[in-house]
């Protein structure tokens, strides 16, 4: 612009003009920032789909080391810890034994243990009875005792990151107390012959199948049955952080891209295991449950975050493992109990009282529980509660809700069903309570007293011991445990007269089922009225109760089948409808599992598919809805490959036998049963299995030529005689097993019934019918027991007997009337057969 031309420009002018050039600088940088702004996000925008993996997704182990470059913190928190010495190789610092030529006696066997350069050695008893130099080729665990495994059946070629059989010894060290000791089964005093499979040789001491897989990362059992041979590999010895937190090469992966965010559909790459929501509450604790459970195995291959249902069928509560109302009797591993407590149902997670990666809890004293527990100042922990001494265990809050039980010798375990102490349930069903725990034989309260003989003679060594020999009816120590228990109750009524906690309680009703009562159906029944018992509580009961004794047992089991949010209920809800069968003119028998069970082939959740596929395939083939036919097939190829995982164990090949009859596939039954005998050659069962296939397809042969001898083959006679003797071979065989069972547990109904039958078809009948007897004393109301006493008695011509059972068989089952019907014919017609027959004189006529 000229001199002149700014010159002319007014006052306004020169305004608009200065105001646009003001607006261009302030405009260019705002604009600059837009077009800076609107590339960042379509920049982002694609970081974020682009980075975006597949659907598909296949995560790999990538190890501890490999973790440790991020999160240092906890693998520092991690070392040292019981999941850090699950498992070692033997060294210096983690074998913790005397290996200076210490030695052991027991029964009679004298074992060394020494050092022979850098190996660590143990003299002792073999597999062949025979003393053997055994070389320590891992040791396992670290507190309260370390045990040691040695390696078996190694081929010279196998590869070096595979793992031949191991074996545990029993001759454990003692961490705390610095001694040997030989750790013996629950309940058994004698010697271990080694040929037992309890002996540190037999199957029940087998690292490969009894503990392998809660001790080591990613474990791969791979057991080949036709060589008997294991090639187990893990990735880690010990169980490090993938054991929890799954697979990482995913994590790994997004960690290591250069995008800014994780994936949009997978996260982090791991399962969200933190959180207060439900869903990660609960994925947290079943992902610890597997190993820290009873329980099968349903399908291989859980990692944390899994489902544990769609992979594992956690165990009920049976009279061998729990006490009457839940708590602990056997190991049973903390899961079992805990979802039995309140605090499982408030949402009370694992790591609200252990440490996730150090594993120890986070308070030793009342804080533990105080912490959350926060309620007016000292309601809980105080006298006013507690009623002892501030300080003193019986103070201390886990003491009486989380009492503890010594197993394996010297590994105290405390119950985490978190219960208050019920002494007045003690009274009731002869249940445990931790005041008598405490008070057992002290000062304070009445004391049980028993001569140290007598204690000795009983195996007495802790409070579980008394409350056991109480149930197997031991009268002194029922009467020593009366007296404690009416003590602690009174003393409670005294303490806490307005408690809530002396209702009606699951264990009740499962005292009535597992006493066999005449009541049991009806308290099952009512169990299910109460909609605080826990689930576990109402599956366990659900096995017992018998759906053709009534329309309402019937009924609730129906109920259960549908429960959408309890696949344990779900379960044992099919599994209580195995063998049952419609009885009606008008119906199909199969007709119940038909409508109600088939239509599970399809659960969410594999556990109960599996059940459901088991139990349905006694369905007769031209009674099944054709459309359910490949659902069937589907679940089915589950339940085996679960099944296979143990496929070491002799029970796996039994069950698939059992499936393969009931599915008409005989070949595959038989496989199945000779693979059963092959990894077991001691097991009981499947001996027995084959020859009842094997008369059954004698008898199936015959049959179908008896109309038709004229289209026989010409080898048939041959055939039916083969089949015949090997089934008769097999019987010789088994007996000897049934004989040996037996031996073992002579107070075992379902042992002794066994042994009873293979003594009839050994044609001992009068052995026979004394077993049978014992058997019914056992449980007098076990209908297939008094079925099976009546029809023997039948067979030996005591119809007198014979009937006195029949009649109250019918009591329980009324179906059987028919049975009663001709038995009397039977005695009306042998006394008709013993009146004395008229003489006629010859002289007459």
């Amino acid at each position: 612009m000229t001199v002149q031309e700014s010159a002319n420009q007014t006052p306004q002018d020169r305004r608009g003009k200065s105001w646009l050039q003001h607006l261009g600088k302030v405009a260019g940088p705002i604009v600059f920032v837009v077009i800076g702004f609107a590339a960042i996000c379509i920049w982002l925008t694609i970081d974020w789909y682009s980075s975006a993996l597949s659907d598909e997704i296949n995560p790999v182990y990538v190890g501890k080391k490999k973790c440790t470059e991020c999160h240092q913190q906890e693998a520092d928190k991690w070392t040292g810890s019981h999941h850090d010495l699950a498992m070692q190789v033997p060294t210096e610092e983690s074998v913790l034994g005397d290996f200076n030529n210490a030695t052991l006696e027991h029964h009679g066997v004298n074992s060394t243990m020494f050092r022979r350069g850098d190996k660590f050695i143990v003299n002792t008893e073999g597999e062949d009875g025979e003393m053997h130099d055994f070389e320590i080729r891992f040791v396992f665990g670290v507190e309260p005792l370390q045990q040691y495994l040695v390696e078996f059946d190694r081929d010279m070629l196998q590869p070096e990151n595979e793992v031949a059989r191991l074996q545990v010894l029993r001759i454990s060290w003692d961490t705390k107390n610095k001694r040997w000791f030989h750790l013996d089964p629950p309940d058994v005093y004698e010697k271990l012959e080694p040929e037992d499979d309890l002996h540190w040789t037999g199957v029940a001491q087998r690292w490969n199948n009894m503990c392998a897989d809660c001790h080591s990362t990613n474990l791969q059992k791979n057991f080949d049955p036709q060589t008997n041979s294991y090639h187990t590999t893990f990735s880690e010895i010990n169980v490090s952080c993938e054991t929890c937190h799954g697979p990482g090469s995913v994590h790994v992966e997004l960690a290591e891209a250069k995008s800014l965010f994780w994936d949009r559909e997978h996260g982090y790459g791991l399962p969200k295991l933190k959180g207060k929501d439900p869903a990660t509450i609960e994925r947290q604790i079943q992902s610890c449950a597997p190993c820290h459970s009873r329980r099968r195995i349903v399908h291989p291959d859980f990692s944390g975050g899994n489902n544990f249902h769609d992979h594992f069928a956690g165990e009920p509560m049976r009279p061998e493992t729990y006490h009457k109302d839940g708590q602990i009797m056997d190991e049973v591993y903390v899961f079992g109990s805990f979802i039995q407590s309140k605090m499982y149902h408030k949402g009370i997670q694992c790591t609200d009282c252990h440490d996730p990666h150090s594993v120890k809890v986070k308070y030793d004293d009342n804080r533990l529980c105080t912490s959350c527990h926060q309620h007016p100042a000292k309601k809980y922990d105080t006298r006013a509660h507690h009623h002892h001494k501030p300080g003193s265990k019986g103070a201390s809050c886990v003491e009486c809700h989380m009492p503890e039980t010594t197993y394996m010798a010297v590994d105290h375990r405390r119950d985490h069903s978190l219960r208050v102490p019920r002494p007045d349930l003690s009274l009731k069903i002869g249940t445990p309570n931790a005041c008598v725990k405490c008070h057992l034989e002290d000062d304070i309260a009445p004391s049980a007293k028993l001569a140290e003989e007598r204690k000795e003679e009983l195996h007495i060594k802790q409070y579980i011991d008394w409350v056991r020999l109480a149930y197997e009816g031991e009268k002194d120590v029922q009467k020593q445990l009366d007296t404690l228990n009416t003590w602690a109750n009174e003393a409670v009524l005294k303490w806490y007269p307005d408690s809530k906690h002396r209702g009606m309680h699951f264990g009740e009703a499962l005292h009535s089922a597992w006493s066999l009562s005449e009541n049991a159906n009806d308290d099952i029944i009512n169990l299910f009225d109460d909609p605080d018992a826990p689930a576990i509580a109402k599956a366990s009961a659900l096995i017992w109760l018998d759906p053709s004794r009534s329309s309402d047992a019937l009924e609730i089991i129906l109920a259960s089948l549908k429960n959408p949010n309890e696949p344990q209920l779900r379960v044992a809800a099919i599994l209580a409808l195995q063998n049952y069968r419609d009885i009606g003119s008008n119906k199909n028998p199969y007709t119940t599992i038909r409508n109600h069970v088939i239509p599970l082939l399809n659960d969410p959740i594999r556990s109960v598919r599996t059940a459901a596929a088991q139990v349905t395939s006694e369905v007769p083939a031209n009674f099944w809805p054709t459309g359910d036919i490949t659902s069937f097939q589907n679940a089915l190829e589950e339940l085996e490959k679960g099944l296979m995982v143990n496929n070491d164990r002799a029970a796996t090949h039994l069950t698939l036998g059992s499936i393969y009859e009931n599915l008409g596939q005989h070949a595959k039954a038989e496989n199945a049963y000779r693979l059963a005998i092959q990894v077991e050659p001691n097991a009981t069962g499947p001996r027995s299995n084959l020859a009842e296939l094997f008369t059954r397809l004698a008898e199936n042969i015959a049959r179908q030529y008896q109309q038709n001898p004229q289209q026989a083959p010409p080898n048939l006679r041959e055939r039916i005689q083969d089949y015949l003797l090997e089934a008769e071979n097999l019987r010789q065989d088994e007996f000897v097993n049934f004989e040996r069972d037996a031996s073992y547990a002579p107070e075992n109904a379902a042992v002794q019934y066994r042994y009873g039958l293979a003594l009839y078809r050994n044609d001992q009948l009068d052995e026979a019918v004394k077993v049978l007897r014992k058997v019914h004393d056992l449980e007098p109301r076990t209908p297939v027991y008094m079925i099976a006493l009546s029809r023997l008695l039948q067979t030996t011509g005591e119809y007198d007997q014979a009937l006195k059972i029949a009649q109250k068989l019918i009591e329980i089952e009324p179906q059987h009337q028919g049975f009663v019907e001709e038995l009397k014919e039977q005695i009306k017609k042998q006394g008709a057969e013993q009146e004395p027959t008229p003489r006629i004189d010859s002289s007459e006529g």
